[in-house]
């Protein structure tokens, strides 16, 4: 099994599961890493293809890919001054498993809403 026990803070800091996946697989991330799996998407367009996320969300988020090396921001001076973001090598990378966990929500998502639904009914 992988270690996954960190006992402090500095082992919580140099762990690599927690550091790659704290960054990447949540909701927003994953969001953003799919609408991007076509090409380069304007900041505009990247709001509406995630669809219920504010535009400070957005940006906070879109800063945090980026400075993991997920995705590049490339601005074009226009006019008008236009945005692009586009995922780069290792942001093509982590789409694969991405989409298995996507794939596998979307089968299993049934059985886990009736699973709360029997839970919250006990």
């Amino acid at each position: 099994m992988l270690q996954v026990t960190a006992l402090t803070k500095e082992q919580a800091e140099l762990c690599p599961i927690r550091q790659v996946l704290s960054k990447v697989t949540g909701k927003w991330q994953v969001l953003i890493v799919l609408a991007l799996e076509d090409g380069s998407l304007r900041f505009g367009a990247l709001r509406r293809a995630v669809g219920d996320i504010t535009q400070r969300v957005l940006t906070e988020n879109l800063r945090s890919l980026e400075r993991d090396g997920y995705l590049t921001r490339t601005v074009d001076a226009g006019p008008p001054v236009a945005v692009h973001y586009e995922l780069t090598e290792l942001g093509q990378g982590v789409l694969g498993p991405l989409k298995l966990l996507v794939d596998w929500a979307a089968t299993h998502h049934d059985d886990i809403r009736k699973s709360r639904q029997a839970f919250d009914e006990r």
